[in-house]
């Protein structure tokens, strides 16, 4: 299984659930460390890994993945495309469009470049998993979210398409939308907001929960647990769904 974007977050716990659920995944992101840490964390559990740096944005890199997941396991069985850019967070009205070329370049375009190289091994085996992780961005927009709203709305639409494409082949594709995932990052931003309104951190994770079905914000390895079901052929007879795991913040 190919993870793209290993982090300390939502990257990292997919990796974990994938290799707790029998996989042996091949880890891919720009920060080597990341990347060396977590196969640590996989390898502590008695699962493989394989290291690949990878820019998504970049054609080579992309074909390097690829080449080394072949090279050294034979086939590819699951793609999880994890990677993504925010982009600017700047008015349309002050910028326009250009600054959104990084964000559809990572969110789009790289990712689904590797997903079309990544079908055309699974093609010759008969078959594979598919799993893009998107954002609430797609549900709810925001100003000054252009960039990363218009890049994963396109994504999704993509994503559904090529599901109708490589059906035929035995290919599931299928989308995670999370939404706030408690994990380190956005610890760290509502320590700040906290800081600002010059009250406890309890304080303004509760704020936020209380907008949720469930009065909690998820964690990393629940939205991981999802994308680690529809990898697996417990999914079998489902492609082409965006999975909502949020909390109850939204109902879709």
């Amino acid at each position: 299984a190919i993870v793209s974007g290993i982090g300390p977050g939502l990257g990292r716990s997919i990796a974990l659930g994938l290799a707790r659920d029998g996989a042996t995944v091949v880890l891919a992101a720009r920060n080597s460390d990341r990347l060396d840490a977590v196969a640590d964390e996989v390898r502590a559990i008695r699962g493989e890994a394989l290291v690949v740096v990878t820019d998504l944005s970049a054609a080579a890199d992309r074909a390097r993945l690829i080449e080394r997941t072949v090279d050294a396991y034979g086939r590819i069985d699951v793609l999880v495309n994890n990677a993504f850019s925010m982009g600017p967070m700047t008015s349309m009205l002050e910028t326009g469009v250009e600054p959104w070329r990084e964000a559809f370049e990572v969110n789009v375009f790289g990712t689904i470049e590797l997903t079309l190289a990544a079908v055309r091994v699974m093609q010759g085996q008969g078959g594979g998993a598919i799993v893009m992780i998107n954002s609430q961005a797609i549900r709810r927009t925001a100003a000054r979210r252009g960039a990363y709203a218009a890049s994963k709305s396109a994504l999704l639409a993509a994503t559904n398409v090529l599901a109708n494409e490589v059906g035929p082949m035995g290919i599931r594709v299928n989308s995670v939308v999370p939404g706030q995932i408690w994990a380190d990052q956005l610890r760290t931003f509502y320590e700040e907001v906290a800081a600002r309104r010059g009250v406890e951190l309890q304080s303004v994770v509760d704020g936020v929960a209380h907008d949720m079905a469930l009065r909690r914000i998820p964690l990393a390895d629940e939205i991981a647990d999802a994308v680690v079901y529809l990898a697996s052929d417990r999914a079998s007879a489902i492609t082409g769904q965006a999975l909502d795991v949020n909390g109850g913040n939204w109902f879709h």
